[in-house]
């Protein structure tokens, strides 16, 4: 029988583990986590910056948010306008505070296996896997897709678990010869249905980052219900890794929080 990756059930109750904790900080009279999210163009109830901004105001605003004891996660929504560097802004921000691990100051903790932010979807399909006992260590996994966001932290962060991790892209000849022998896929292409039940095999653990509108429907990179009944276990689109980004997000945050009083008191 196939196993449905809830990536939403699994979000809630990482996320009422979270509220016991902030709850007791809350009850100990200390200050709780604080996040705060940058966007440039986008109305929000936020800090909203107009998309006239120029590179250096938001960098002064991320720089205002470093120096403020209060806030402990920064994250800047992307994409930025055109006239902005996504580099120079995610560069501003204090690595400490880099809840959504996009510094290269994180970056490079994740090659060298070092406690870091991570980026939020790649730790979000990892702690999903890891919730439904997939086995980590000694597992073949390949991902689909090298995104500086998705792509590659991820195959990373599956080697630093000790999988034998393949990365597939745009130029790999048969990809299917890699998908098929793999134990873990992750699709992450941003090409609707991509994956078809000729890329899986009966042993497949299938995680689908990929999010795509299709005639006003949302689908994932794997065509669900071909694979359905077909593998030993796939995430929905929608209400599978969307759910895990955000509860990571969160999970980011409070440690942010927690590293930053081991540090201070």
């Amino acid at each position: 029988m196939t196993t449905l990756l809830d990536g939403k059930q699994c979000a809630l109750d990482i996320e009422a583990q979270l509220k016991t904790s902030i709850d007791a900080l809350r009850q100990n009279g200390e200050r709780i986590p604080k996040l705060v999210v940058i966007l440039v163009g986008i109305l929000s109830e936020i800090i909203q910056l107009p998309e006239i901004s120029s590179e250096d105001a938001v960098i002064e605003e991320v720089k205002g948010l470093n120096a403020d004891p209060n806030v402990d996660g920064i994250l800047v929504q992307l994409p930025l306008p055109k006239h902005i560097r996504s580099k120079a802004v995610i560069e501003s921000i204090d690595p400490d505070k880099d809840v959504d691990g996009l510094h290269s100051v994180n970056v490079t903790k994740l090659v060298m296996n070092e406690r870091g932010f991570i980026p939020c979807t790649a730790k979000g399909v990892v702690t999903l896997l890891k919730a439904y006992n997939v086995p980590l260590a000694g597992s073949d996994a390949v991902v689909l897709g090298r995104s500086q966001l998705v792509g590659r932290p991820l195959a990373q962060l599956l080697l630093n678990e000790n999988c034998t991790v393949t990365v597939c892209h745009s130029k790999t000849r048969d990809i299917p010869h890699y998908t098929r022998q793999a134990d873990i896929v992750v699709a992450a292409i941003g090409k609707p249905k991509m994956v078809t039940l000729d890329y899986l095999s009966a042993k497949s653990v299938v995680v689908d980052v990929g999010i795509n509108k299709v005639d006003d429907k949302l689908v994932g990179d794997v065509d669900f219900e071909a694979a359905w009944d077909k593998v030993t276990a796939i995430s929905p689109v929608p209400k599978g890794v969307g759910p895990m980004t955000i509860v990571t997000l969160l999970q980011n945050t409070l440690d942010a929080y927690t590293w930053r009083k081991e540090r201070h008191g």
